[in-house]
């Protein structure tokens, strides 16, 4: 036997050599896997079939990985892995079995790497084989070897692999011997050049952080000053005068107390909120059909609406105190411009709503009669039901577009809230002195 050959490179040899590999037991040859001890590879080389071999186990470390039989293949492992690469892997892992290698066998997922290096399809392998300086035993003492690494190592006596720590490709690239890297000097000074004008981004809070501290103190005064008027405006009283300053031509019309914001609606038959049930609509927050109110009012007695209804809705406000106050609010909801004039002549002025179909003619008699001119002194409200379409003529009128379904009537609520909070928006910007105090 020839105990100085590299039993995975005597392997390889022998298979690209088309060689016969057999087993052989303690002494004579056997056709019997697992009754057999050695494996021959060549007429002249004979090796146990239990030696490690340097191809090392995926779970072993990969650098330095200390020689115990755990971490190699054996012999064996790796010719059983060449012999069956054609089997299925069921088959491969049955076969592995009954030749006796339950464990310690190479995985399916690395067979064919190996195979391929071991039939010359490829050269190396790197990440599997463990090139390393050998100790080479002289005389029962232990000495490096001057084989320089990458050179194929040769086992001597029966030492299956060395006993001294290791170097792996990877940790001789690594080793503090190399030249090290010397950064040229006019790169360092660019280096310090951009780093001097990096601002530093720690988080989205701190990117909006300006280098002095700003204070708003003189805005909140501002707006404390104006909400003051507000409110004395509303109530009918005489604006502060502690500081001179251009009253508000808004301001100035102050309301009386005996007048309240006026809301227009659609004279028109088809309109989905009309003088029979738009008191139940706006008030108690409950669409009812226009027919079904219409017959349920004249059940009562009422066979025709009046052409003025009033409107009572409770209105929370809050002051810059934070106190909640509640107020009732009435409006007044008219459906032509001949109850308008009842109200005087300045009825205009305390228009805050109309509500459209989407048909022009409605505006003929008003004091606006282009959509676009009417919803720039008033605020605009469409109404339609949930599944109808957009309606294209009123996309350039300034109008908010508010959509009634036909069977949840749950949805009513949120519908009239969202009417009565854009209202008071839009009143509070260009009529405040309609808003009630």
């Amino acid at each position: 036997m020839n105990t100085s050959t590299d039993p995975l490179l005597a392997l390889r040899d022998a298979i690209r050599a088309g060689t016969d590999i057999t087993y052989s037991g303690s002494s004579n040859p056997t056709s019997s896997p697992t009754s057999a001890t050695h494996i021959v590879l060549s007429p002249s080389t004979s090796l146990p079939k239990s030696t490690l071999t340097r191809l090392r186990k995926p779970t072993a470390p990969s650098s330095n990985p200390p020689a115990s039989p755990q971490n190699f293949y054996t012999l064996e492992a790796v010719y059983l892995a060449w012999l069956f690469r054609q089997s299925s892997v069921p088959e491969y892992l049955k076969q592995v079995r009954e030749h006796g290698a339950k464990v310690g066998f190479v995985s399916v997922t690395e067979r064919k790497v190996v195979v391929d290096w071991l039939e010359g399809k490829t050269q190396e392998l790197d990440g599997f084989i463990l090139y390393m300086y050998l100790i080479q035993q002289t005389d029962g003492l232990a000495a490096e070897s001057t084989t320089p690494p990458g050179t194929p190592p040769q086992l001597k006596g029966t030492t299956a692999l060395p006993t001294a720590p290791f170097s792996s490709r990877s940790a001789d690239q690594s080793s503090p011997s190399k030249r090290r890297y010397v950064a040229d000097t006019a790169d360092i000074e660019v280096v310090k050049k951009i780093k001097a004008s990096e601002i530093e981004l720690r988080d989205r809070t701190s990117v909006l952080r300006g280098i002095k501290t700003n204070n708003f103190s003189t805005i909140s005064q501002a707006m404390s000053d104006k909400l003051k008027k507000l409110r004395e405006a509303s109530k009918g009283g005489t604006p502060a005068t502690s500081a001179p300053s251009t009253p508000d031509p808004k301001m100035q019309a102050r309301k009386p107390k005996n007048q309240y914001p006026i809301i227009i609606i659609s004279s028109s038959p088809t309109a989905l909120i009309t003088m029979h049930n738009v008191k139940r609509f706006l008030q108690d927050a409950v669409f009812e059909p226009s027919q079904e109110a219409r017959a349920r009012a004249a059940a009562e007695g009422n066979a025709r609406p009046e052409d003025m209804i009033p409107i009572y809705r409770k209105r929370t406000t809050i002051d810059p105190s934070g106190r909640e106050t509640q107020t009732h609010a009435r409006y007044f909801v008219v459906d032509g411009t001949e109850a308008l004039a009842k109200f005087g002549a300045d009825a205009w002025d305390r228009v805050v709503c109309v509500m459209t179909t989407g048909q022009a003619w409605q505006f003929k008699p008003y004091k606006w009669n282009e959509p676009k001119t009417l919803f720039h002194h008033v605020k605009g409200f469409y109404m339609a039901w949930a599944n109808d379409p957009p309606n294209p003529k009123i996309k350039d009128w300034n109008v908010t577009e508010l959509k009634i379904d036909q069977h949840r009537r749950h949805i009513d609520k949120s519908v009239v809230a969202h009417f009565w909070k854009t209202l008071d928006t839009w009143t509070m910007t260009n009529k405040p002195w309609l808003m009630q105090g």
